[in-house]
């Protein structure tokens, strides 16, 4: 039997004694974030931002609420100071937008008429939220019969027309904001709540949902910590396209004269009285259309834009 032959295996040179020294700084590597870490607000911001229209509606809807705010404060002018003296003037540097057939600067009642057409729409809207969130976020989430019944008295709520109920409430109560407010607010949050049951319904058998039911955590906590948090995105979108429709309803009633009573104006009532002087100074009935037209379109844009920044599948 013959030797089996061995091959001498040679050893590798041993590493110097400078092998691991540390690398001089020109050297060096260093750690490269390519991406800076940002929370999801953050990162909602950044492509909000990206959207041009939408941040100037944003910023068009802050200048209004400041000069909403400040003009009827900081202006020579009242509201319903009249001035026998300057009745019906076209625009100029003493009254921007002119006066009014009683003398009144239609620039310090446009923007006093903000107050109230903007108070309206973001309470209108705030209301609504909570009524529906909260309301919807049971209905979806219990289900059953409780939903069942939940969503018949929304069905019956929804067959009658709002105008009827806001009628019915300033007979009893008068023409003031609470009853406008009241009126808007009874049937307004109906769509809200299909909204939010309808994500609730969605989300509830998905796996987070289920873990955190297993790890002991409560129905309300899993309804209000989990699901709709999960759906604040058309949450959102959804409340940007209420407060248009508020201020609609509102400058509609104002319009047809069963709105906010005189002295008060909103922009609806401006348009009223506007109206009667149509022929003779059609200037008047510009200005409050157009605060009308401009913010209405400044929230729906602004609404889209959320839309799109809170929904990654848009971006």
């Amino acid at each position: 039997m013959d030797k089996e032959t061995i091959t001498p295996v040679r050893l590798p040179d041993p590493l110097p004694a400078n092998a691991f020294d540390a690398l001089p700084d020109e050297e060096r590597n260093t750690e490269f974030i390519a991406m800076e870490s940002r929370t999801y607000f953050q990162n909602v911001w950044a492509n909000f931002r990206r959207n041009k229209l939408a941040l100037t509606s944003l910023c068009f809807i802050v200048l209004m609420c400041v000069l909403a705010i400040a003009v009827p404060i900081l202006s020579p002018y009242t509201y319903d100071g009249m001035d026998v003296q300057a009745l019906n003037q076209l625009p100029s540097w003493k009254h921007i937008f002119g006066t009014d057939k009683f003398g009144r600067d239609i620039f310090v009642r446009v923007m006093y008429g903000a107050r109230i057409s903007l108070s309206v729409g973001f309470a209108a809207a705030g209301i609504n939220l909570v009524i529906g969130v909260i309301y919807g976020g049971i209905a979806g989430y219990v289900g059953g019969k409780t939903d069942m019944v939940m969503m018949r008295v929304v069905d019956m709520l929804y067959s009658i027309p709002s105008l009827l109920y806001i009628i019915l409430i300033m007979l009893v109560f008068g023409s003031n904001m609470f009853s406008v407010l009241l009126g808007i607010c009874v049937s307004s949050w109906v769509g809200m709540a299909r909204l939010v049951r309808t994500q609730v319904m969605s989300l509830r058998e998905q796996e987070f949902s289920l873990a955190a039911e297993v790890m002991g955590a409560s129905r309300t906590r899993i309804l209000f910590k989990h699901l709709i948090v999960n759906s604040i995105g058309p949450i959102i979108v959804s409340l940007t396209l209420m407060v248009p429709s508020a201020i609609f309803q509102e400058s509609f009633l104002g319009f047809v004269g069963i709105g906010i009573s005189a002295p008060m104006s909103s922009w609806g009532t401006l348009a009223n009285e506007a109206r009667m002087v149509l022929n003779s100074y059609p200037i008047q009935i510009v200005w409050p259309v157009l605060s009308i037209c401009l913010t209405m379109l400044a929230l729906n844009f602004l609404g889209d834009g959320l839309g799109e920044a809170l929904d990654p599948k848009k971006r």
